[in-house]
């Protein structure tokens, strides 16, 4: 039935966001920086809602010239609920490439990516067609943990602008972010698999319900049986090896679509973001 009403919800999508443009590539002015970026928007003048969308360690592009379908995908479910979305290429804009196996990366999600979120959150305030102050932010894995700093209390825009509306983090890694005591200033969601080996559940459970009496909303759903990507389209469950950052020391962990799991982030999500 889940599975059936999945189709359902993805074919709605596709139908809707026939009359959408395609994605847009975008540049944003980020100091030294030129930050590129994909803007997807739905079809009429606006003012609409907004989303900031933060890529994974794999980066936003895995081909040439072609974004992930996982992100595609996304970006055309939230345009069919009437939201503009805008991906920044943290890791092509500094002439990177995927990031999973480098254990000393230079582009960390607790600064240089919380710039690239607050520039594009900025970008978008200046844009006639977005609601400036409903601007949210939805980050997967290692743009999941960038979502969880930049909301942090100590993030908060200091030059005046609308702060993010809210945010969603998909199966982030919680451990430094625990051992900071995190907390948040706006909404939050975590989704998260309860059989994750690459970013553990229970350390995120852990953060959440640290951050309890002295944080905004904070709300954490585990899904049980489910692992890294549950939300990814069509991708059976794989090992992958040889990944720096990884909560086996190893750095051996599964990827992989879980439908149940795919199912209610793609219904849960777009009613977070619409607060």
């Amino acid at each position: 039935m889940i599975r059936k009403g999945l189709v359902w919800l993805i074919a709605g999508a596709a139908l809707w966001c026939s009359a959408c443009s395609a994605a847009e590539k975008i540049n944003i002015p980020e100091g030294s920086l030129t930050l590129h970026a994909l803007l997807y928007r739905p079809a009429g003048p606006g003012p609409f809602p907004a989303v900031v969308a933060l890529h994974d360690c794999s980066g936003l592009h895995r081909q040439r010239r072609t974004g992930s379908r996982r992100y595609h995908e996304w970006a055309r479910l939230l345009s069919a609920k009437r939201f503009v979305v805008l991906f920044p290429d943290s890791f092509g804009s500094r002439g990177l490439g995927s990031q999973c196996r480098v254990r000393q990366t230079r582009v960390r999600a607790s600064r240089e990516r919380v710039l690239d979120a607050n520039a594009a959150r900025r970008w978008l305030q200046t844009q006639k067609f977005v609601r400036p102050e409903h601007i949210s932010l939805l980050g997967w894995s290692s743009g999941g943990i960038a979502a969880l700093w930049t909301v942090r209390p100590n993030e908060a825009p200091g030059d005046g602008s609308a702060d993010f509306r809210s945010a969603v983090a998909l199966y982030p890694g919680c451990r430094r972010l625990r051992q900071t005591a995190w907390s948040a200033r706006v909404p939050t969601l975590i989704l998260i698999g309860g059989a994750d080996d690459w970013t553990l559940a229970s350390t995120c459970q852990q953060m959440v319900a640290g951050a309890r009496g002295r944080s905004a909303r904070a709300e954490i759903i585990v899904y049980p049986g489910a692992v890294h990507g549950f939300d990814r389209p069509n991708s059976p469950i794989r090992l992958r090896t040889g990944l720096a950052r990884t909560a086996n020391p190893a750095g051996n962990v599964h990827r992989g679509t879980s439908p149940l799991a795919r199912a209610d982030a793609l219904k849960r999500v777009p009613q977070w973001l619409a607060r």
